[in-house]
């Protein structure tokens, strides 16, 4: 997701606006945004009465905490030669806590190792 625009360019929107320099659709020409760009952000500008963009949701919890990073490392450890989703399958086993492949191979690569490839796929 791309970053906030501007609080300037958010500003200089609803003193446009407000100047009666032109229609929504008109200013959304004239600063390069789109028009739902124009119609939420004087939404917000009237339930708030700023134009300071909202905070960042936060995005998914991990299912994987730092601290479950050692167990991780001694799988592979104890057999480095298993695919990533007997890696996964065994975790669940230890921890009860179920992880995707892409989520083991993201930890194993975090942890700077390496573990087997899975021929089938290829």
């Amino acid at each position: 997701m791309p970053a906030p625009l501007s609080v300037d360019l958010r500003q200089r929107i609803i003193a446009a606006y407000e100047a009666k320099e032109g229609s929504q659709r008109q200013l959304a020409e004239r600063f390069k945004v789109s028009l739902s760009f124009i119609r939420d952000l004087r939404r917000h500008y009237r339930e708030t009465g700023t134009v300071e963009p909202k905070p960042h949701g936060g995005g998914a919890i991990a299912k994987l905490t730092k601290e479950q990073l050692p167990i991780v490392a001694a799988l592979v450890t104890a057999q480095p030669d298993a695919l990533l989703k007997e890696l996964c399958e065994r975790f669940a086993q230890r921890t009860g806590v179920e992880v995707s492949v892409s989520t083991m191979q993201q930890a194993v690569c975090k942890l700077k190792l390496s573990v087997k490839k899975n021929t089938d796929c290829i």
